[in-house]
């Protein structure tokens, strides 16, 4: 019979999923509210509401995800890349073995922080071998999900699934799963992941012209803010008369007057102080201007003119970032990180109106006049990843990289084998790396990312409402029913297929919220191990190649790839058919014989 709690229980869930799809409030916020009204129509007890905060697998999140910034400021993982990377490669080369060293080392550590570190040799190299970026990027991205895939701290959607399973009790003795559960599907997918890409799905990539090219020294087209300034003699000039309409190497594209836009610009269009002019220009023009061009005044170049060092560096603004829905203005960006925003590319989307007064979206790519301590300023937040800069001034003695290394190693072996709880060892290894000054207590602080902690506790609050009320089991009755005339492969692939399609367009956290439940229903009313049906929610989950909203890597490589949502789907899509096929498959072998 169906109560109300129930019925409840499933307007929640639509909102939530019309909520996070139509990004009406963000994730934390709409999962706060889904929770509340079921703590305040009693479904849930407070307790209840809280018990997730104290989940351990949570807590190894967090650490895992603060040890794997700890280790990109290192610049360790650079050191490996730059011997690996030496010897001369062609394309499909340097593909395979991007491909493959990426896939190892994210199976071991945070993806998010690799592909960060990843992304600037990726665009050195397609610039010196004339490649689009585009056609690595996107398979940087993939690498990494298929690494994180094959382990169980390789990717955080892997141990949130592991925290529930343990806060549900499913498996005997309150047991998780083990570190190398995910390996036999995960690992064998890796390889033939990584094989499609090098030999078929390379020929599905585009090949666009490479975002930052665009800004590039001497080469390339730049953009420009300027003002005209009261009393300056261009006041009542013609566009054509000033000489900005290309004949001197730089073309105004727009004028903002007054917050209204004139695009395109007359050649017989005069002048008025305050106008905001947005040039295109090579660089050399641009500089020129800046340095000769007395009547206007220059925003973002204006502070920095007269250093004796400039940096020019690419951002691109994260997935979390505390950018998102604001202006620089009302982030304080200049004062906080010592630059400026010159242009802001949106994949391919024309950015509009006065540069200051642009609201960041996530994915955005951002080119900075900067101060030369950018580096070390941007160390220190997790808005936004470099994609090029100019200077690295993090530097460690070796012996304490190899103690770092030599921890980390002995962290997963210690909990592979059973013998150190893996939230100790990791606990242990931060607090040394925070004594030998590798890793700084205030760095260690801002390094938590308190969103991802408050959002996983609430799923796992979501969960227990759906298991309370009796609608996991409502949902799980019919999914039988509907998949039952295939077997329990059959049930399995539907668990997949649901799970990925959520994944692929709200959220994959999110996505495990709502199918888990009612994964562990189906299984339980089957009278069947439970495992492989929450192995498929977690492989459904993080291999997310359709969207590039549906996994954090993708979205990071989306901006400055260029790339549009057809690319994801027209390469994602066989790969994730793929990945469905062959988990499976092997999830079906060892468990339903």
């Amino acid at each position: 019979m169906i109560t109300w709690q129930m019925i409840l229980v499933f307007t929640l869930l639509v909102f939530i999923l019309i909520s996070l799809y139509r990004e009406l409030f963000g994730p934390v916020l709409t999962f706060i509210m889904a929770v509340v009204v079921l703590g305040l129509t009693g479904i849930l007890k407070p307790s209840e509401i809280l018990s997730g905060f104290g989940n351990e697998q949570l807590v190894v999140i967090i650490l895992l995800l603060l040890l794997g910034d700890i280790i990109r400021k290192t610049r360790v993982i650079q050191r490996v890349f730059d011997r690996i990377f030496s010897a001369s490669l062609d394309y499909k080369g340097f593909l395979g073995r991007m491909m493959g060293l990426v896939a190892v080392f994210s199976a071991f550590m945070n993806n998010t922080p690799l592909v960060a570190v990843m992304m600037p040799y990726v665009h050195s190299w397609s610039r010196k071998n004339s490649i689009s970026p585009s056609r690595l990027l996107i398979p940087l991205s993939y690498a990494a999900i298929l690494g994180g895939c094959a382990t169980l701290i390789g990717t955080s959607t892997n141990l949130i699934v592991n925290s529930m399973v343990v806060e549900q009790g499913i498996l005997p003795n309150g047991r998780g799963l083990e570190m190398f559960s995910f390996l036999p599907a995960g690992g064998a997918m890796l390889i033939i992941g990584t094989l499609f890409m090098v030999t078929l799905g390379y020929r599905l990539l585009p090949s666009k012209k490479d975002i930052l090219e665009q800004f590039a020294v001497n080469e390339r087209e730049y953009i420009l803010e300027a003002q005209v300034v009261a009393g300056s003699s261009l006041i009542a000039t013609t566009v054509e008369a000033a000489g900005f309409s290309g004949s001197k190497g730089v073309y105004l594209a727009e004028i903002v007057r007054e917050d209204v836009s004139i695009t395109p610009v007359q050649p017989d269009t005069a002048l008025e102080a305050g106008d905001v002019l947005l040039f295109t220009g090579d660089f050399s023009a641009v500089t020129t201007m800046i340095e000769q061009h007395a009547d206007l005044s220059f925003p973002a170049a204006r502070r920095y003119s007269r250093r004796t060092h400039l940096e020019v560096a690419e951002i691109v603004v994260s997935h979390n970032s505390l950018l998102i829905g604001k202006t620089a203005r009302e982030t304080e960006f200049t004062s906080k990180f010592d630059a400026s925003i010159v242009a802001i590319h949106r994949n391919g989307e024309r950015v509009s109106g006065k540069l200051g007064e642009t609201r960041f979206r996530a994915g955005d790519v951002l080119l900075l006049y900067a101060g030369p301590d950018l580096a070390q300023r941007g160390a220190d937040t997790q808005d936004f990843y470099f994609i090029s800069r100019a200077k690295d001034i993090n530097r460690f003695e070796p012996w304490k990289i190899t103690v770092m290394l030599i921890g980390t190693a002995a962290a997963i072996t210690l909990s592979a084998l059973k013998l150190v709880p893996l939230v100790l060892s990791l606990l242990v290894l931060i607090i040394v790396l925070s004594f030998l000054k590798v890793a700084a207590p205030k760095d260690i602080v801002r390094g938590i990312d308190y969103k991802l902690y408050i959002l996983i506790a609430l799923s796992l609050a979501l969960g227990k409402a759906m298991v309370n009320t009796g609608a996991a089991e409502l949902i799980a009755s019919g999914f039988i029913s509907l998949f039952r005339p295939l077997g329990l492969p059959g049930i399995l692939f539907g668990v997949y297929l649901i799970t990925a399609v959520l994944a692929a367009y709200i959220t994959n956290k999110a996505a495990v919220a709502v199918i888990f439940p009612i994964a562990m229903t189906t299984a339980l009313e089957l009278g069947v191990n439970p495992v492989p049906f929450v192995l498929a929610v977690s492989f459904a989950a993080a291999a997310n190649f359709m969207t590039p909203i549906g996994y954090q890597t993708n979205l990071m490589v989306y901006g400055p790839g260029g790339y549009s949502f057809k690319d994801f789907m027209r390469v994602g899509t066989p790969l994730t058919v793929i990945y469905m096929a062959v988990t499976v498959t092997v999830l079906s072998l060892m468990y339903f014989r």
